[in-house]
Parts: structure tokens; C-alpha cells; sequence
């Protein structure tokens, strides 16, 4: 057999990998959705989604598994197909993320060794798109940002990281948009990017980023990736990178919303 022509693990966890994330953000309605993701080796521990639910929300998820080798893509596919799983039945940000936590934490029982690697942060959010209002759980993940004309809002962690500890009942948190807001998550490989000096990027610097731009999502996207690879001289990443960012337009009126959750069937 020529080796040369077998994909090695890596090559075909980020195959798999790829296949699983999603592919485009929603159409643009009452919001705008736009995503940036790139791994550190192809394979990795992030992943992200934004799904419409049953019920006429909006969905957003963000995390980050231990590790970003081919454990940690593993880990992240079971997690993922988990997530998604879940919300098929309850839309519930608490729910949702107390059944990943048993979930994640069984798999680290069974494991005197690879315990610690069935362990994620999380930020997992339902919008309401007639009001705007989110109600959220952030299991141990960076603090999202809110832009919202000169200001800035952070949504601190409510709930310690998914696979190790019982989760409470009063995770939950609630943000209200109002038009014109930015939502942006991201996970820690953008803050912790570092650069020759070994200088990290910084949560100043992403504030000063997302504070001063004023173009759409996409274009704040582009130019925050830029920014990076011009901190780190274009080195290759040293872990994943993944930004999301939403653009609220306005309040969906309840019939378009009727007319969206049409479309979906």
C-alpha cells in the first residue's frame, strides 16, 4: 500500500468534520448572520451553529472541546450530532444544556484516563425574533460581546464547562436587542492569538476592533481574520479560530414570521 496516498487521521477527521458544520448562515431577514472558522490542524475542538426551532426562534450555539487534535474532533462530532438531536425536542437553553452535561459527563466516567478531553465550553442562546429578547446559558465560553452604538455589553459565563459538575437551574440569562445591535462570539483562539513576541491579541484589542468598525457583519469578519494574520505574521494558527457575528435589523413582525416558519416546512 502507498502511504502517500492514504489520508492520515487528521485529513479525514477534518473531512468528517467539515461535513458536520454548517455550510451558510440564514438569509438575511429581521437579522444577519455571517461565521468565520479556522482550524489550528485541521481538525479541532470548535464548533458553531445557527439553527431556526421549532417553535419560530432563532438558535445560536458556540463551543470549544479540551484539545484541538483528532480526540478533540471526535469529541466535538459526538457533542454536535448531540446538540442537534436535543433541539429537535425542546428548545429550552436550560434543558438543552443540562442534557449535554450528562451527556458529556457519562462518556468521562467511563474513562479513568480521557476523562478530562469530554469536557466543552458552550454558549448556547434562543432569540426570540418578535421581541429580540435571548435567553441564554454560558457554560465557562469567552463572553459574547454586544456593540450597540458606543457601547459595549459582555455576557459573562453563568455555568461552570459542560462534562464535569451538575448543572443549577439559575444559568440562565436574558438579553434584550434592540435594532441596530451586534452580537459577536468567538472562541479563545482569537483572544490568545499570539505573535512573534509572544504577545497575546487580547480582549482590548477585539473590543477596540468591534467598537470602531462600521461595516456589515461579513465585512467586520474579513477584517478582524486580516487583523489576526497580520498580529501573528501569518503564522499558522496555535488553536482554532471561530467568530460569529449577528446584525439585528429589526423586531420580526408576526407575519412574517408566520410566513418564514412557511418557508421552513
Amino acid at each position: 500500500m502507498d502511504t502517500m496516498d492514504t489520508p492520515n487521521g487528521n485529513d479525514l477527521a477534518g473531512k468528517i468534520q467539515q461535513l458536520l458544520l454548517p455550510k451558510a448562515p440564514p438569509y438575511c431577514d429581521w437579522s444577519c448572520i455571517g461565521v468565520k472558522n479556522r482550524m489550528a490542524v485541521g481538525v479541532g475542538g470548535d464548533f458553531f451553529d445557527f439553527l431556526p426551532t421549532h417553535d419560530g426562534c432563532q438558535m445560536v450555539m458556540i463551543g470549544d472541546v479540551t484539545g484541538h487534535d483528532v480526540a478533540a474532533s471526535v469529541v466535538m462530532s459526538l457533542l454536535y450530532g448531540y446538540i442537534h438531536r436535543s433541539i429537535e425536542e425542546v428548545c429550552s437553553p436550560l434543558d438543552v444544556v443540562r442534557r449535554v452535561n450528562r451527556f458529556l459527563k457519562k462518556f468521562g466516567e467511563r474513562s479513568q484516563v480521557y476523562d478530562h478531553l469530554f469536557s466543552s465550553t458552550l454558549f448556547f442562546g434562543v432569540i426570540v425574533p418578535e421581541t429580540l429578547q435571548m435567553h441564554y446559558v454560558n457554560a465557562a465560553h469567552p463572553p459574547p460581546l454586544v456593540k450597540r452604538g458606543d457601547s459595549l455589553f459582555e455576557l459573562e459565563p453563568s455555568a461552570p464547562l459542560v462534562g464535569f459538575f451538575d448543572m443549577d437551574a439559575d444559568v440562565v440569562r436574558t438579553f434584550a436587542f434592540e435594532k441596530h445591535d451586534r452580537l459577536f462570539l468567538y472562541t479563545d483562539g482569537i483572544s490568545e492569538t499570539v505573535n512573534a513576541q509572544e504577545e497575546q491579541f487580547g480582549a482590548a484589542r477585539l473590543k477596540n476592533l468591534l467598537r470602531e468598525h462600521q461595516g456589515d457583519h461579513q465585512e467586520f469578519l474579513d477584517q478582524l481574520f486580516s487583523t489576526l494574520m497580520e498580529f501573528n505574521g501569518s503564522a499558522p494558527p496555535g488553536d482554532d479560530c471561530t467568530a460569529i457575528v449577528m446584525d439585528f435589523h429589526r423586531p420580526q413582525h408576526p407575519q412574517n414570521a408566520q410566513a418564514t416558519k412557511a418557508a421552513q416546512l
